[in-house]
């Protein structure tokens, strides 16, 4: 019996044969992209750390620029990463229950197939977990970059390329843009020691909180097309997604704080984007409220999917995220805010993000007034 739960070769062969194409661009434009993309990721880490006053640690992590296939393949090795604790909990007689009754090629299937939806959607991001042989190489063969045990910075050239066209925004100043974005989550990790660890529990957390015993699981699986109706049908904003559906009560708690930290890292990124944004991208206004339409818009199909997915949930993260990041900036300063980095009792609940004068009240409430 093969030890994974999933077909990820399957996945990936999936994936790549699902996605579509990036625009149609001359070999010589595509290089100009990933040339200027690279060059603008190295001058945001300046900005970002100028604005933000957070220092990366140790040596810098790499940057890829990545076309869409490259995507899936690094995404897929980070999720294998991922559902290594998953195996350790299971013994070989409940993994072959669980693989009977869910299926790998099937998994691997439906994996590649959501795989391939998103590799034409992602713009960038920071890779936190990587496979062994990828921290010690710091990124695939002919990538370039040095070694980093702390994550990896990925751009999606065709994305960003095809965004920054539909739009019709200035190339340089949408590339800087994202490039701002993801060096802030770049910043996060390699200069927050503790992060990656208390990201790291909190996954494991909600693996312990698992219950994978098939009959449980058939029960989860008709909650999951209850959401499918609810998203066929557009219930409203409160309908839940597959992802939703599918969590235990004891997972959701876990996963309320796991939401709450990633609104949290949104947010902050998002804020940063449009605080460093007016010096360095002339034309900021433009991009955001070009991109603010492109977020909300989308064909019906593309609503669902996002939905069916839990994608509307990153979406919400962005704005509640930024929300609360610029009230507190705006009253206590970037190094007031930077207390929310001090450790994870710093971090806001859910409640918090809501309500930042209530995080500020109980972080920063003893505290001398903090504005740098």
């Amino acid at each position: 019996m093969d030890a994974d739960l999933v077909d990820w070769e399957l996945a990936v062969t999936t994936a790549k044969k699902l996605v579509r194409p990036g625009p149609q661009i001359t070999r010589e434009q595509a290089a100009d992209v990933v040339a200027e993309l690279r060059r603008l990721a190295v001058e945001a880490e300046r900005h970002v750390e100028d604005y933000t006053h957070l220092s990366p640690a140790g040596r810098p992590t790499p940057i890829n620029v990545v076309d869409r296939p490259e995507w899936v393949r690094s995404n897929v090795a980070g999720l294998r990463v991922l559902t290594t604790p998953l195996l350790a909990k299971l013994s070989d007689q409940e993994r072959g229950r669980f693989s009977a009754a869910v299926g790998r090629r099937v998994t691997g299937v439906q994996l590649g197939t959501a795989l391939a939806y998103l590799a034409g959607k992602v713009l960038g991001q920071f890779e936190v977990f990587l496979p062994p042989e990828e921290y010690l190489t710091g990124a695939p063969e002919g990538a370039g970059g040095s070694a980093a045990a702390t994550g990896r910075l990925s751009l999606v050239a065709p994305n960003i390329a095809h965004a920054e066209a539909t739009m019709g925004v200035v190339p340089r100043d949408f590339r800087m843009w994202v490039c701002l974005h993801e060096q802030t989550h770049r910043s996060q990790f390699t200069a927050v020691p503790w992060l990656r660890g208390h990201l790291e529990s909190e996954i494991s957390a909600f693996v312990q909180a698992t219950d994978l015993d098939p009959d449980v699981l058939a029960d989860r699986v008709r909650s999951a097309v209850t959401a499918v109706r609810g998203a066929v049908f557009d219930r409203g904003p409160d309908s839940p997604s597959v992802v939703e559906a599918l969590q235990t009560p004891a997972q959701r708690a876990v996963l309320d704080r796991l939401q709450a930290l990633m609104t949290l890292l949104e947010g902050h990124a998002d804020q940063v984007m449009d605080a460093v944004g007016p010096r360095v991208v002339p034309t900021v206004a433009d991009i955001r409220s070009k991109f603010e339409g492109r977020r909300d818009g989308g064909s019906p199909i593309d609503r669902f999917v996002r939905r069916l997915l839990g994608l509307d949930l990153k979406m919400q993260q962005y704005r509640q995220g930024g929300a609360f990041v610029r009230a507190v900036v705006s009253e206590a300063g970037v190094g007031g805010f930077n207390v929310v980095w001090e450790s994870p009792t710093t971090l806001p609940t859910r409640a918090e993000l809501t309500d930042p004068t209530a995080w500020m009240q109980r972080v920063l409430g003893s505290r001398p007034s903090i504005s740098a």
